[in-house]
């Protein structure tokens, strides 16, 4: 007599779209919300990924314990660019629990290795391509106290294309999986855009400088005769207009660079210049 064999089957574990979606509301908005040196992001991490761990591995189970700790490591990226590294991993949590031979430390090699380029990529385009062109068009509006075109549409701009595009990119690394990502990083096109974006950043931070930034002086000097020399417009403007705004600009430049804080520089500037507002050498310091 032939014993029955039942065959034991174990349903797949899947995801719904909204709970891929919650999880990247929720790194959104608590990537930073328990920032600390010792694991920067890492509780972000947690956060915004407990709910779909659960339903993959169960509340109290060994396999919730042992991913919780995974993702306890170190981690820290720009959260928009950075976010499809978490939406990837998700994939991979869900191929794991669902039998396939995925360890800890491809998971966590995974996290390290793509969160400093794509924290790199996210640093350029955020904050020295998209926030400068944004200010180019609002700050001459908020300048001249216009609020709705000033510092309200910098806002919802930035807010509204930081959201799309941060969106858009978690939704493809969880369509994509870890090659998706990986492929564009070893791509022709990447270090193009990435050339652009500085080229463009630094065009724009430059005409932002020279519209915004007022420095002159009315220093002069007595020539033979009635004749007088102004520094401002026969010396300084015939070298290079706006050479003082510039070299403020680049002042600060240096200053920022050799890791003095913000606050420090400012403090610098605004004494600086008074001392020398003072003196009569110069002129439109504000």
């Amino acid at each position: 007599m032939e014993a029955n064999v039942v065959e034991q089957y174990t349903p797949e574990k899947k995801l719904t779209k909204r709970e891929v979606v919650s999880a990247f509301w929720r790194w959104t908005f608590f990537s930073h919300a328990n920032y600390n040196y010792e694991r920067l992001q890492a509780t972000g991490v947690v956060h915004a990924l407990s709910p779909v761990l659960k339903k993959l591995y169960g509340k109290d189970s060994d396999e919730m314990k042992s991913a919780l700790e995974r993702h306890m490591q170190f981690f820290n990226t720009e959260p928009s660019f950075g976010g499809p590294i978490l939406s990837m991993t998700i994939a991979m949590e869900e191929q794991k629990a669902n039998g396939a031979e995925i360890g800890d430390a491809t998971i966590n090699g995974l996290k390290t290795g793509l969160m400093g380029p794509l924290a790199g990529i996210g640093d350029t385009l955020w904050q020295g391509t998209l926030i400068p062109i944004l200010l180019s068009f609002t700050l001459a509006f908020g300048a001249e106290g216009n609020i709705l075109l000033g510092p309200v549409a910098f806002f919802v701009l930035h807010l509204g294309i930081m959201t799309s595009i941060a969106y858009f990119l978690w939704m493809k690394g969880y369509e994509t999986g870890k090659e998706g990502i990986q492929k564009m990083l070893s791509g022709s096109l990447l270090p193009y855009v990435m050339t652009f974006a500085q080229t463009l950043g630094a065009i724009v931070i430059g005409s932002l400088a020279a519209s915004f930034v007022k420095v002159g002086t009315d220093t002069s000097i007595k020539l033979s005769g009635d004749k007088v020399l102004s520094m401002q417009t026969d010396v300084l403007d015939t070298l290079l207009l706006g050479l003082l705004p510039l070299g403020a600009t680049m002042l600060t430049y240096i200053l920022l660079k050799k890791k003095m804080k913000p606050t420090t520089v400012l403090l610098i500037l605004i004494v600086g210049g008074g001392i020398l507002a003072a003196l009569g050498i110069l002129t439109n310091v504000y």
